[in-house]
This record gives C-alpha cells, structure tokens and sequence, in this order.
C-alpha cells in the first residue's frame, strides 16, 4: 500500500477556538481532535500530516499557531508540520510572519480568500502582493484557496511574487457538479496558471463539493485529471481536507476514489502525488 502524506489535515477543538464559520455547517459544528483523525485514517497508511489553518477567529491565530506547533514538537501523532493563518496586507503582518522564519514545524501561511466578506481582487492589492513577497525572503509559502472564477488573479498574484512559492488548494476550487462554460474557463485558467514554475498544486478539497451519495469517482475524475495533466507529476501533492471532506464523503471514500482515478497512472506518478512531492517541498524528515 502506497504511503500517504496528507497535506492538508484539518482539526479544531471548539473549546478551545471559535471558528465563525462551522456555526451554519451543523455536521462540521463540534471539535475534531488527533484522534477522530487517527480513526478516520485507519488503515490507509498515512505516514505524515501538513496541518492547515481553520480559518477561525482572528484573535486566536495567535493561539492556534500555538497548538500546532506544540502538536507537532510532541511527535505523538503523524502531524509534523503546519500551514498557518496570516493575513496579507493587514497591519502587523510583517511581525505575525517572522516569527516562523526558520521554524522546524511552520511551512507556509494561508488565508482563505473565497469568503463572502473578501471580495475579488483581494489578492491584488500593493500590500497583500508586498506581504506574500515577503514570505518569500521569510523562507515561507503561501496557500492559494480562492473562488475558481478568480484564478486569473491567482497567476497574477504568482507572477508578481517569483521568489514565493505557491500552492494552489483543492484543484483551484472547481465545483464536481458544475459543468458547461464554468467549467470550460476553470480549464483553460488552470492551463494558464500551472505554467508558473514558483506554484504546485494540491488535488484535495473537491469531494466537499459533491452531492452526499450523488457521486462517484467518474464524477470527480475530469477535475482531478486536469489538474495531474497541466501540473504534471512533479507539482502535485494530496490533501485529504479532513474533516470538511466528510459532508460529502468519509475520508477513505475519498482516498479510494482518487486511487481509482490515477490507478492507470505509472507507479511512480501515483507514488508521487501521494508521498514523494510533498516530502520534498516541504522538507519533510
């Protein structure tokens, strides 16, 4: 059985933090700690996590930095590396930031930037482009997690910040049951963007998408394909997006779909995808 590092392994422990955005998401509305992980991945091997942030409450990030990185130091469990938050262009975010130069444990920073309150072209602005560029000189990459319909401002934001590296989450957030002239352009962007030699991207997220019990793995295989085929075999890690995977799917569900999806790829591109690349670019012991 193929080893698996996930690099996008969710958790959160409500008593703890608030994150604003569970409270609409009943299934989603209660902690999820290391061991409903350790359950949840029974059996399928996973060796190593890449925690990401949980877009919570601005005043715990701090905090939740905090965990993260006493979590992964006590090496009790397969998480032995982060993704935080951080906020681009916000006032303080040079000093958030430096704090991580050099960190064992602290890889890159994200902000989720498909909420309704941050409208398109966020990402464009002088000081969120001056901020992600200084992640860059910090040794730190950034996550892209964005409406599919803002790619284009996603490889403009790559393209002014060349010495930053990028991945790009969940497939650039193309949606499983939408088809037709979106879906088109979700292609054509992803060829556009995937040309950038600073970005990789990460085939997770998409199965949340799905309609619960509507789906299966034919319907997420034109996504996942795409992004394995303008990316290549080099620029491509799994995220199991644990637990928000779970309103469509179980994560072995998805595991087992995407292995059917590649299952005709060489073994080492699968090996790859799973393991290999996300070990190198993260500089994973």
């Amino acid at each position: 059985m193929l080893p698996i590092v996930d690099t996008h392994q969710h958790l959160w422990d409500l008593s703890r933090f608030h994150l604003p955005w569970v409270d609409t998401r009943p299934p989603l509305a209660r902690s999820f700690l290391p061991e409903d992980y350790r359950l949840a991945t029974d059996g399928l091997n996973v060796v190593k996590c890449v925690y990401m942030e949980v877009d919570l409450d601005p005043r715990h990030r701090q905090g939740e930095a905090d965990y993260v990185i006493e979590l992964c130091a006590g090496a009790r469990t397969a998480t032995i590396a982060a993704v935080v938050c951080g906020e681009p262009g916000s006032e303080g975010f040079a000093t958030y930031a430096a704090q991580f130069k050099g960190s064992k444990y602290v890889k890159g920073l994200r902000r989720v930037l498909h909420v309704p309150e941050t409208p398109p072209g966020t990402c464009l602005s002088k000081e969120f482009i001056r901020d992600v560029r200084l992640l860059g000189t910090l040794g730190l990459s950034f996550d892209l997690c964005m409406r599919a319909v803002e790619l284009a401002d996603a490889d403009r934001l790559v393209g002014d910040c060349p010495d930053t590296r990028f991945i790009l989450d969940h497939c650039g957030n193309a949606e499983v049951h939408k088809v037709g002239p979106e879906r088109d352009q979700w292609r054509k962007d992803m060829e556009a963007i995937a040309r950038r030699p600073n970005l990789v991207g990460k085939v997770s997220g998409i199965v949340a998408s799905a309609k619960p019990g509507q789906w299966g793995p034919d319907d997420l295989a034109p996504i996942v394909n795409h992004t394995l085929d303008v990316f290549g075999p080099d620029r491509v890690m799994f995220g199991g997006d644990w637990p928000v995977c779970t309103v469509a799917a179980t994560y072995r569900q998805w595991v087992d779909a995407l292995k059917a999806i590649v299952h005709n790829r060489p073994e080492e591109a699968r090996r790859q995808l799973f393991h290999d690349n996300a070990v190198r670019f993260y500089g994973l012991a």
